[in-house]
């Protein structure tokens, strides 16, 4: 059995987390770099307590990820990680891309799902997070997403995408769909960064889904509105299209130095929906259902 094969259905998932990253030397600071076991380590057994069993880890190459620690979290804490092949967005490129075709690309993200990643036995069970710029798919960007396409159509794996600060969604899934991508097949990332209910409506409307996975980023855009368009959707009944996380990126937004922890999902979030009067089956839908058919 293959990891990817593991998904729990059972419980909760994050649908969009980091468990071990590395982006310090490109933001100069060492806050950037996620990579605190034993902290992490008890935040997981915390949230299997509560209820969730999925961690989707979207640390792709060359953002520091790393297979061996997510295999370590696993076995210590019991939480069950999905881990994701592909390239994040133009700025963390590194040099290959500009000169390696779209096939060329797919074949390394081909063989992570189906060998395995640097040589371990943990194997990506989903694509993403695919990226793009602010306000802008750039020209390698778009390969990257033409590569993302190829794989998932040889392999059957999601897509997941990076929207910088909630932008582009729309131009994403018009690309992937152009490449022969069912939108079904591709949840748009970080569409709770700013008044995006329009586009978010012209997604789920198209049968992709949509993540509101920065919760708890007050300083982005604050969790009040996130539960307003999640009361719009409610009204509507589109949640069945609507998965939710934290993205976690930070050494300062683990609970022990003081930041929220990943237990704010459940523990403050979860409740701040129901006062506001999402019922317990909307926000199992998000938190449990989707998930399970979407990464399945």
């Amino acid at each position: 059995m293959t990891q990817q094969d593991r998904f729990d259905a059972s419980g909760y998932t994050y649908a969009h987390e980091h468990l071990h990253i590395d982006l310090s030397s490109f933001k100069n600071n060492l806050d950037c770099r996620l990579d605190q076991y034993e902290l992490i380590c008890d935040e997981m057994k915390t949230l299997v307590s509560l209820g969730v069993r999925n961690i989707v880890e979207m640390t792709n190459r060359y953002m520091g990820r790393n297979p061996q620690f997510m295999l370590d979290l696993m076995r210590d804490s019991g939480i069950n990680v999905i881990a994701s092949t592909g390239y994040y967005q133009f700025a963390f490129f590194p040099q290959h891309v500009a000169h390696t075709t779209a096939r060329q690309l797919a074949d390394e993200m081909i063989a992570e799902i189906e060998q395995g990643i640097d040589a371990t036995t943990l194997k990506a069970g989903v694509i993403g997070e695919i990226g793009s710029s602010k306000g802008v798919i750039t020209p390698d960007e778009e390969k990257i997403f033409h590569a993302a396409a190829i794989a998932h159509l040889e392999t059957g794996r999601p897509i997941s995408t990076h929207t910088s600060l909630g932008t582009m969604g729309l131009e994403q899934l018009t690309l992937l769909k152009k490449q022969g991508v069912d939108a079904e097949r591709v949840v748009i990332g970080h569409c709770d960064l700013r008044d995006n209910l329009d586009n978010i409506l012209r997604m789920i409307e198209q049968g992709a889904y949509i993540q509101f996975d920065t919760i708890g980023k007050n300083d982005y855009y604050p969790d009040e509105k996130r539960i307003a368009m999640l009361q719009t959707l409610a009204q509507r009944g589109l949640l069945n299209r609507v998965m939710l996380s934290m993205d976690i990126t930070r050494r300062s937004h683990l609970k022990a130095n003081g930041g929220n922890g990943f237990e704010y999902l459940i523990s403050t979030f979860v409740p701040m929906l129901s006062h506001a009067g999402l019922t317990q089956i909307e926000i199992d839908l998000m938190l449990r259902d989707n998930p399970a058919v979407f990464f399945k």
